[in-house]
């Protein structure tokens, strides 16, 4: 059971607050709202945990030659591959099926997700720039699961803050893999992942400033347009601009001069900055907008 759960990775299940987002900034709301969210929420924790256990199942042979990776349950052989497949298809059915409580739209986005990430395992993390588009991808699906899937029309501007989010997210992943492998042959960085011998620590510094400048414009430009102001009848969410800023901010020191970055999850639970300045982020974004 420890190895089961060590495989399915329930700390990763924080990424699964972008479902949320649709229900704290609608204005408008109820009950239903909140059970249809947190159902659709559940199925994405399982979908999330049966994508990384197909994920495991195609990496086991580079995860066996990666010096933190060789530990995981299936690289190490206490988990067969035949319960690997049971245990994935049974969460994959156990994703639609929780997320079908509200209507058809969740479980037809979940069915999206696991489809696009089932080819990420199967090639496409090795294909340069579409690997951190496909991994954005899914936590825009996770966003229009949280808002059309449960009956809530998205914000065009909101939209566009959680793919530049993710999309920094993604890109700073690979830059904290290539900061940990700086001191190993590129040949050697091909085998634990493949793609890195495609990026470069330039591009990837660009890409990450051009990203994270992106979040910050738009959620700024989402905060004070038109259309969020007749919706919440306040200019107030301008307010929690600040607290974006900084933990952009204080992600990028900690991805530089702290190793972070190669597990989000884990990343935004252990640093006392990011989790203070979250908190704050949220407890200020509810007493505007509710």
């Amino acid at each position: 059971m420890k190895n089961i759960i060590r495989l399915l990775r329930p700390h990763q299940y924080l990424k699964n607050g972008f479902v949320w987002v649709g229900v704290l900034f609608s204005p408008v709301h109820g009950l239903d709202t909140f059970l249809a969210t947190f159902w659709v929420f559940l199925g994405f924790c399982a979908a999330a945990s049966c994508v990384y256990v197909f994920n495991d199942i195609f990496d086991r042979e580079t995860d066996r030659r990666h010096p933190t990776k060789c530990q995981r349950p299936i690289a190490r052989g206490a988990i067969t591959l035949p319960l690997a497949w049971l245990i994935s298809g049974a969460l994959a059915l156990l994703a639609l099926g929780l997320s079908s409580r509200g209507g058809w739209q969740a479980p037809a986005l979940i069915a999206v997700y696991l489809v696009i990430n089932l080819a990420y395992s199967g090639g496409l993390k090795h294909v340069v720039i579409l690997d951190v588009f496909i991994i954005a991808a899914g936590f825009m699906l996770r966003v229009l699961a949280g808002t059309i899937g449960v009956g809530i029309a998205p914000s065009h501007w909101l939209l566009l803050t959680g793919l530049m989010l993710t999309l920094f997210l993604g890109f700073a992943k690979r830059r904290a893999e290539l900061l940990a492998l700086e001191n190993i042959g590129r040949g050697d960085k091909a085998s634990v992942r493949q793609v890195l011998d495609d990026y470069s620590p330039v591009v990837l510094d660009q890409l990450i400033g051009i990203t994270a400048a992106c979040v910050l414009l738009s959620y700024g430009l989402y905060s004070v347009s038109q259309e969020t102001v007749r919706a919440h009848g306040t200019y107030a969410l301008f307010y929690t601009l600040p607290f974006v800023i900084y933990g952009i901010f204080r992600y990028l020191y900690l991805l530089h001069h702290h190793a972070f970055g190669n597990d989000t999850a884990r990343d935004l639970m252990r640093d006392p900055h990011l989790i203070v300045n979250g908190v704050a982020w949220l407890l200020v974004t509810l007493l505007v907008l509710h």
